[in-house]
């Protein structure tokens, strides 16, 4: 019997990816580690799983699970807040609870699969690939760069262990509502235009986005679990689009006529103006083909108004 550990699995992608498992593999028994500071109990409707309420930088790792042996451990909690600046309390909770979750994992060379993010590139334009040299414009930015130096020095230090990093993108989906002012553009600007409200953009609406649906995401994660070697991959649609775009695709779908209203970027000095996933190296490891944003969001807000069910993926 499979057994997978999810760390951050009441959050939006670590809820999705637990349910996700669940589905997968039926017999399965799947723990979540959470500390609801960024997740929802409401994300987990239908779990049959164990559940830990524990903040994964403060656990006893070997004491909470002496008895247990994993077969994957994912991990995905983080602070997610990008707007959170308090530079000790992001780099203790995310540095440091990877390093306490890879010391355990280490006992017995477990598989890992974490959450990185594409904000490691910092404020380049244009195609991101990996190889990129890492260029932080914000503390999470930083705290996500230094989790991918810790997972390449044990990458390095024992090649026999399977690590593998997904720098995720701009991701959307389902069971994000809880993240409120952090959920994805797709989101907070569909809630606009449902509260017959025009969508509220940075001037002048050209900025583009790399949008991956949170479908791809999951999907990824376990195409992982039978992945060959370590390595850290992108995890985009390779498909961005602009915020204007991005209005017009939601009207098309909602069937409104709403214009944009801009208005100025309060965070020039650390935002990013275009994010594209270079996919080359994961769909050559992988065999990845993520939805377009046009198919992506106008399945989204099928499940948003009601036309299809909450879906495990």
């Amino acid at each position: 019997m499979n057994c997978f550990l999810v760390t951050g699995g009441a959050g939006f992608i670590g809820s999705n990816l637990a349910l996700a498992l669940q589905q997968h593999f039926e017999s399965a028994r799947i723990v979540v580690v959470d500390d609801f500071r960024s997740g929802d109990f409401k994300n987990l409707c239908g779990f049959r799983g164990d559940f830990v309420a524990a903040d994964i930088s403060r656990l006893d790792w070997n004491e909470q699970f002496k008895d247990i042996t994993f077969d994957v451990i994912f991990h995905e909690a983080s602070i997610t807040d990008t707007t959170d600046h308090d530079q000790f309390k992001q780099a203790h909770d995310n540095i440091e609870g990877f390093r306490r979750l890879l010391s355990f994992a280490e006992q017995s060379q477990t598989p890992v699969i974490y959450a990185s993010s594409a904000a490691t590139y910092g404020l380049a334009s244009g195609k991101m690939n990996e190889d990129q040299p890492p260029a932080p414009a914000n503390i999470y930015a930083f705290t996500k760069v230094q989790i991918d130096n810790l997972a390449r020095y044990y990458m390095n230090k024992m090649p026999s262990w399977k690590i593998i990093g997904l720098r995720y993108f701009n991701v959307y989906g389902p069971r994000e509502a809880h993240k409120r002012s952090a959920a994805s553009m797709v989101y907070q600007l569909y809630k606009q235009i449902k509260d017959g409200k025009n969508p509220r953009i940075f001037k002048f609406g050209e900025q583009k986005r790399d949008f991956v649906y949170v479908k791809d995401v999951i999907n990824l994660n376990i195409k992982a679990i039978s992945a060959k070697k370590s390595g850290i991959y992108n995890c985009g649609s390779g498909c961005p689009i602009s915020f204007n775009q991005l209005v017009e695709i939601l009207n098309k779908n909602l069937g409104t006529n709403f214009a944009p209203e801009y208005f100025e970027n309060p965070y020039k000095e650390f935002y990013q103006s275009h994010t594209e996933a270079d996919l080359t190296k994961t769909k050559n490891d992988f065999g990845f083909s993520p939805t377009t944003p046009f198919e992506g969001i106008a399945d989204y807000i099928a499940i948003l108004e009601g036309k299809k069910p909450l879906p495990y993926f």
